[in-house]
């Protein structure tokens, strides 16, 4: 493995803390979250993570939120407002970006750039969604308002479709059958009911009072999921013929996650403990009708360019947005899926698509930690043809 392009400049960009919030199932009337303003979400993890390493408030130089839906609850820079709603010091700037469900890896990414050019030494970096309050087609409505981000010219180019379209495509691309994304599901579903069994979440979790009670776990996991239960299932982005259905696809989801990053010498200078680095880092774009293959060049790029294999991985969290982009992904690299999701994915934990890319990294970093490994790679699928992935290593101060 080469040298990290962070380290090379002579900065590391350090991950010293990554936490999440329970990801609560986006319902009117069941959802977790339905009371609760995404302020509160994003504002939770601030706090979570100043208290978990101790860090004044004032301290943190610039703070880079994902969000995919920048409107209503969650416009005018959420991440500030956020911020400043929990009576945090008014000179911490902050930025909200939109990189899709990429959003919150983005977010991280470009936190450690900041770190690495020497530009700050202390960045909170993470992402916020909450679909049940600002839904997935929120842009169509403000589009019949101010206009269509797709005019004619471009659909000229592009005959656009929605992701569960994208889903379908790439299951007849790779011969993936609904019985092998069933299957799928139903792991995901195993093992995160496993991991909340052995309380593998709680180093991640900021325990929330919600919906009367705290809530320390998600909420769409379902222990009882089956391939029996799975079957019967319709398959809503094709009447006929559809391979994909509620079951393997990521549940509409509300939550928010965060990590504080900082250089070596804001480590020092703070007192804080590092937890690991980022080693690489990319973004790739693919074609953007059957758009959700970006997990594949984008690894492959990351293993070429470190001279690495998929085997040199320890562990792996790739975006569960549909048990299709994962199993094509397996089919290119051919990983140990023992070391795949080994807590479930998305499909069971739930996808609040501008905070899980975040998410990912507080549940890598934790598991690397308990198995005692060094190497771990995030990647994701974005919505318009991108995708996203990152190395990472772990480190004990």
């Amino acid at each position: 493995m080469r040298n990290s392009p962070f380290t090379n400049a002579g900065r590391e960009a350090l991950v010293v803390e990554a936490l999440r919030t329970p990801i609560g199932r986006s319902h009117p009337e069941r959802g977790w979250f339905r009371d609760t303003h995404p302020n509160e979400m994003l504002g939770a993890v601030y706090t979570a993570l100043l208290e978990s390493t101790g860090l004044a408030p004032g301290t943190v130089e610039d703070l880079v939120i994902g969000c995919t839906a920048p409107f209503g609850e969650q416009s005018r820079n959420i991440a500030r407002n956020a911020w400043l709603q929990n009576g945090y010091p008014p000179e911490v700037p902050a930025t909200v970006l939109d990189r899709r469900c990429g959003s919150a890896q983005t977010a991280v990414e470009m936190a450690a750039a900041l770190i690495a050019s020497g530009t700050h030494d202390v960045v909170i970096a993470g992402g916020v969604e909450h679909m049940g309050h600002v839904p997935m087609d929120s842009p169509v409505k403000i589009s019949e308002l101010y206009g269509d981000p797709w005019p004619a010219e471009l659909r000229a180019l592009y005959d656009f479709v929605p992701q569960g379209e994208s889903a379908e495509l790439i299951a007849e691309r790779w011969s993936l059958s609904r019985e092998e994304m069933d299957e799928f599901a139903v792991r995901s579903h195993r093992l995160a009911t496993a991991a909340v069994e052995a309380g593998r979440f709680e180093r991640e979790m900021v325990p929330l009072e919600l919906d009367g009670a705290k809530r320390s776990t998600d909420q769409t996991i379902r222990p009882t999921t089956s391939a029996e239960s799975l079957a019967g299932l319709k398959t809503p982005f094709r009447a006929t013929g559809g391979r994909i259905t509620a079951g393997t696809s990521s549940p509409i989801s509300d939550g928010a996650a965060g990590l504080l990053l900082a250089s070596r010498s804001g480590v020092e200078q703070h007192g804080l403990r590092p937890r690991a680095r980022i080693l690489d880092q990319t973004t790739v774009g693919v074609d953007p009708i059957i758009m959700l293959t970006g997990p594949i060049p984008a690894t492959q790029r990351l293993l070429e360019r470190n001279g690495m294999t998929i085997g040199d991985i320890d562990l792996i969290e790739i975006n569960e947005a549909f048990g299709s982009v994962v199993l094509a992904w397996q089919r290119e690299l051919q990983p140990d899926m023992d070391r795949v999701n080994v807590n479930g994915g998305a499909i069971a934990l739930g996808h609040p698509v501008g905070a899980s890319g975040s998410r990912l990294f507080a549940t890598l970093i934790a598991e690397m930690e308990r198995r005692d490994v060094e190497i771990g790679l995030v990647t994701m699928c974005c919505g318009g043809g991108l995708g996203t992935a990152t190395l990472v290593q772990r480190v004990d101060g």
